[in-house]
């Protein structure tokens, strides 16, 4: 299942587990919009979704995964460290449901400005 997530710099796609509880419930609110906020590398942004902590949440992922923050009802997407990180991993706030990852360069992400409007949308198969 692929998202397309469109902001005024640009837009990516991402490629969702279509097995997963939260992605799920996430496609049911698709098309969305919402207000970006960053924090370090990582853009996230509030989905109007309320799901529960999946038992394999992680803390610490790879560049270009697509978590779901349950503690702010948000999509998080990091790119490269957060100011809680050791190092150069991606430390998100805490454990997150992990739904996918975006197709290509995360780096791209980096055009997203705090405040932004983020526009999230199913991609027709």
């Amino acid at each position: 299942m692929q998202i397309r997530i469109s902001w005024p710099a640009g837009n990516l796609t991402a490629t969702l587990d279509e097995d997963s509880p939260t992605t799920q419930a996430l496609t049911k609110a698709l098309p969305l919009t919402s207000t970006a906020h960053t924090w370090g590398k990582e853009v996230y942004f509030d989905t109007g979704v309320s799901v529960s902590r999946e038992t394999d949440a992680q803390e610490v992922v790879d560049p270009g995964t697509v978590a779901f923050w349950t503690d702010g009802d948000a999509l998080a997407l990091p790119y490269g460290p957060t100011p809680i990180s050791r190092g150069a991993e991606c430390r998100l706030a805490s454990p997150c449901n992990v739904l996918g990852s975006v197709d290509g360069d995360a780096g791209v992400l980096a055009t997203v400005r705090d405040g932004d409007p983020i526009r999230v949308e199913l991609i027709d198969e």
